[in-house]
Parts: structure tokens; sequence; C-alpha cells
């Protein structure tokens, strides 16, 4: 007989809350003992419940992202010998700075919301277990990068890349930043030698080729 998982739905859609809720109250051996709207939500829950798997959505509107979430969450254990759950990353995005980040977070798993419910079973059973279980796409982006890796950024990086991509300048970014101008072209020029490139379209046209865009 399988074990019965104890599990927090974080989700900040109230519809797709809903809709989880009621397919994994179909699984028996699935107790969903609490739901969370935001990150902050998740962390004051699972302190309090001690769940064996979170479900994390990866983007929860203002507060603290699932990345961050899952990080804080999967932190290890102090001198008190905190329980530490692990986290099974459910969403819709399959960028390869989403999955890389999740994972360095201390993310389980990470499916994608088009899975068939059994195999949403299965991935929490696992988690629950400590196995990791991948999304087929996501296992093949996976493996794509390990054959062939994409240029490393740093968070920083990656926010004036998301910049650079909707067309700011290096004064509305250092503005939308709270950074110095003189900051932004430092870390421009990193960007540049990592994707190989010398100018501001071209970074951006190869981090969309290459998916490092949230």
């Amino acid at each position: 007989m399988t074990a019965q998982v104890r599990l927090i739905l974080c989700d900040d859609h109230v519809v797709v809350r809903a809709g989880l809720l009621a397919l994994l109250d179909s699984a028996d051996d699935i107790e969903v003992v609490g739901e969370a709207g935001t990150g902050e939500e998740a962390l004051a829950l699972a302190a309090k419940l001690h769940p064996d798997v979170v479900l994390m959505d990866l983007q929860l509107g203002p507060g603290i992202d699932g990345v961050e979430t899952t990080r804080r969450l999967t932190a290890s254990p102090g001198p008190d010998g905190a329980h530490v759950p692990h986290v099974l990353v459910l969403t819709t995005y399959d960028t390869d700075s989403d999955i890389t980040r999740a994972i360095e977070a201390g993310a389980t798993g990470y499916l994608l919301k088009a899975e068939r419910p059994e195999e949403l079973f299965a991935a929490i059973h696992a988690a629950a277990q400590g196995r990791t279980t991948l999304s087929a796409p996501v296992a093949s982006r996976v493996m794509a990068n390990m054959r062939s890796p994409r240029p490393t950024l740093t968070d920083r990086e990656r926010d004036i890349l998301a910049q650079l991509a909707h067309g700011l300048g290096n004064r509305e970014i250092a503005k939308a930043l709270f950074i110095s101008e003189a900051t932004v072209k430092t870390h421009l020029g990193r960007i540049y030698d990592k994707l190989g490139v010398d100018t501001r379209a071209g970074a951006v046209a190869v981090a969309k080729e290459q998916r490092l865009l949230p």
C-alpha cells in the first residue's frame, strides 16, 4: 500500500488552486493539508504543518517568487532539526533559466501543467521519497544543456538582460534596478563576453535563441 503524502499547494491563481485541489482530492493517498497563494504563505504553512511535499508554482505575483520560496523551504535544517519538505515545481514555464534556477534552489522535481493527472500523482509520490521527476520536455532541455552548456549568467545579469529585451537604455536600467550606470556598463560587458556578442541587439537575440530570458 502506498504511503499517504501530506502536501501543501502553492499557486497564486485561485481558479488553478481550486482545480488542483479537486484533482488531488481524487487521490486517496495524497492529503492536501494546506494551500497558499504566495511564497510567504507557503513558508508559514510549511513551518506549521510539516508537509512531505510542497507543490510549487514559479510565478507568484507580488512578494517572493517560487524559486526563492523553494530555496528557503529546502534550506538545511537548523540546530532544532526543523523538517525540510521536498519541493515539486508545477508550472507552465520551461525556459532554461527557470529550470536551472529551480533545480539550483533545491527543487526535487519539475513538472509542466500539461501533464496527465496520473503523472502528477506519481511525481508527488516520487518527490515525497526524494526521487527526481522531470516532464519529458524539461528532461530533454536538461540533457541538451549538459551536452552543450548554455552560458551561466548571474541573477543580476539576467535582470539586466531582461531590461535590454524590453528596450531600456543604460540610464533606464540603472533606475529600474537601483544601481549606477557604471555598474550597468560593467555587467553589460560581462554579458557580451559570455554570450559572444558585442551589441545590445546581439545579446537579446542570443538570449532568446538559447532561452535564457524568463
